[in-house]
Parts: structure tokens; C-alpha cells; sequence
């Protein structure tokens, strides 16, 4: 194959790892998509609850950018940009669905933002929940949240020793807090036990808990520890250990 070939083929497989957004606003000043993966489009209720709120978060980013050109149009050099990204985490029973929900900006700034979130979706019920079904008690500042916030520290600590990053300091530690709307998004972990679901993930965006430059964190917190605090369903639900590849993943 000559030089010629070789590039149109790299340009067209590169062209085609891009996912098609599922939807998207192209204007001179803002590009915004959303894009939902395969096995969330697999699932008419899921996709129909998610492109929703993807819409109504490009509608808005045009809005605010919109409104801010005609305050500073210098800031509008390039064309600011925005993608949201739904990815399925793990499918645990064959019915609670994690997902991570990542989001991109450019925004003329020195370098682009990323931040991620996480959606627990109850396949029976058509709805989003929290983990709280598999737990006994989660009340703030409750010992299972004190436990949970223990675990999480310890494996943010173990996770920058291994990459060679500075410590968490008292700041970031006072704020991951034992309350399950302020310790981080969770997510249930895959495992190798088919249907199962391993442990916890707390996912942490670049700036939460090290500098932009160390980009995300995952702290892993084993099925193991949070026994005690199992309800019957979360019994039912957790089991096997974390796969190798996930702990790749960081």
C-alpha cells in the first residue's frame, strides 16, 4: 500500500472510531453533541431518560454562550465546544444499570475541563435511583457512610502513591464528606462474577482530589467491606471480585 493509501486508511478508521452524536448544535459561535452508547440505546426508556437531559444541557450551554458573546465577543476566537458522553459502567443482575455520565467544555481557557458523574438506572422500575436499596442505613454521618468515606480514602491514597502523585492533602480529605450526596459518584463495579456487581466506585473528576494534570481518580471499595451493611437485595447483588481491567482502567 502506498503513502497515499496508508493516510486515507488511518483518516477513515479514525473517522470511524468517532461515534455519530445523537444529538448536536453546530452554530459560528458553540458545537455541542450528546452522545449515548450502544448498550444505553438498547434500552428505549433509559435512552429516551438520558437524551432528554443531554438536550436540555446543550440547549442551555448555547444559552449561556450565547448570552456571554454578546457581552465579550473576543472570547469567541474559536468556537467554544461542549460533548456529554453516556457510558454503561456495569449491568449488575441484569437490572441495575450504572452508567457514567462524562462531560467536555472548551472554552477559551488554557486547556479544556472534563468532569464526570454517574446515573444508577433501575431497569424493573424504569427509573434512576441511588444505592440506598442496598444498604441498610445511609444517613449522614451514619456508619455506613463513615465506612464507606474510610475505604474511599484509602484507596485515593493507595491510587497516588501508585502513580507517583502528591498526597491528598487536609482540604480534599475534609471534603469528601460521609454523606452519600457529598462523598462522590458511585457507581456499582463490575466483577468477575457474572451478574454481580464487586464493590463500589467513586468516581472524581480532574481538580476534585489532585491536579488537572493527574486527570481522573476511582477509588474501589470492595463488596467485602461494606457486608455488614447489606440489606437482602445487596447481598443478593454483590459477589466475585474486580476485574483486572478495571483496575487498568485508571
Amino acid at each position: 500500500m502506498g503513502l497515499a493509501g496508508t493516510i486515507a486508511c488511518a483518516a477513515t478508521l479514525a473517522f470511524a472510531a468517532e461515534p455519530k452524536p445523537d444529538f448536536s448544535i453546530k452554530t459560528k459561535w458553540v458545537e455541542a453533541s450528546v452522545i449515548l452508547d450502544a448498550q444505553v440505546k438498547a434500552d428505549p426508556m433509559l435512552a429516551a431518560n438520558c437524551l432528554a437531559e443531554g438536550k436540555a444541557w446543550a440547549e442551555k450551554n448555547r444559552a449561556d454562550a450565547d448570552k456571554e458573546r454578546k457581552q465579550d465577543p473576543d472570547l469567541f476566537r474559536n468556537p467554544w465546544s461542549y460533548e456529554r458522553k453516556y457510558e454503561t459502567r456495569s449491568v449488575v443482575d441484569g437490572r441495575y444499570v450504572s452508567i457514567v455520565r462524562a462531560d467536555y467544555e472548551y472554552t477559551g481557557g488554557a486547556h479544556p475541563n472534563s468532569s464526570s458523574d454517574t446515573i444508577l438506572w433501575d431497569k424493573s422500575a424504569g427509573k434512576r435511583i441511588s444505592i440506598r436499596p442496598f444498604f441498610t442505613e445511609t444517613a449522614d454521618n451514619g456508619p455506613a457512610m463513615k465506612a464507606m468515606r474510610q475505604d474511599v480514602i484509602a484507596s485515593l491514597k493507595a491510587e497516588k502513591k501508585k502513580r507517583g502523585a502528591e498526597g491528598l492533602d487536609a482540604s480534599t480529605i475534609e471534603a469528601i464528606e460521609p454523606k452519600l450526596l457529598k462523598i462522590g459518584p458511585v457507581s456499582l463495579a463490575p466483577s468477575t462474577e457474572q451478574g454481580k456487581s464487586s464493590g463500589l466506585t467513586f468516581h472524581y473528576s480532574p481538580y476534585a482530589v489532585g491536579s488537572y494534570a493527574e486527570g481522573e481518580y476511582m477509588a474501589f471499595v470492595p463488596w467485602e467491606k461494606l457486608k455488614p451493611f447489606l440489606t437482602p437485595e445487596g447481598i443478593r447483588i454483590f459477589g466475585g471480585a474486580r476485574p483486572k481491567e478495571d483496575e487498568d482502567r485508571q
